[in-house]
């Protein structure tokens, strides 16, 4: 699998563990559990911060295999050819 489809993997995974902690913190809010849904709040927000890390490590691998001018490091290589 290449990284890319890695980072989107991983992303799901996180969007998934979010919703459930935020249905967790919705069903303890309704319960007056407030506690309780503050913590499940908390997990489904790092789980969003995450899913969001992994979409745009994601996107900048993506840009880069996709990129028809290549990566700053294949044209650092090239320039280095031509220079030496």
């Amino acid at each position: 699998m290449s990284k890319t489809w890695e980072h989107f993997h991983h992303a799901a995974r996180h969007h998934e563990k979010a919703a459930y902690h935020y249905n967790e913190a919705a069903k303890f809010n309704q319960a007056e559990e407030h506690e309780q849904a503050a913590h499940h709040a908390y997990l489904a927000h790092g789980h969003s911060e995450h899913a969001v890390h992994h979409e745009t490590e994601a996107a900048k691998l993506h840009a880069v295999e996709c990129s028809p001018f290549g990566t700053p490091a294949s044209e650092q290589a090239s320039h280095e050819k031509n220079v030496a």
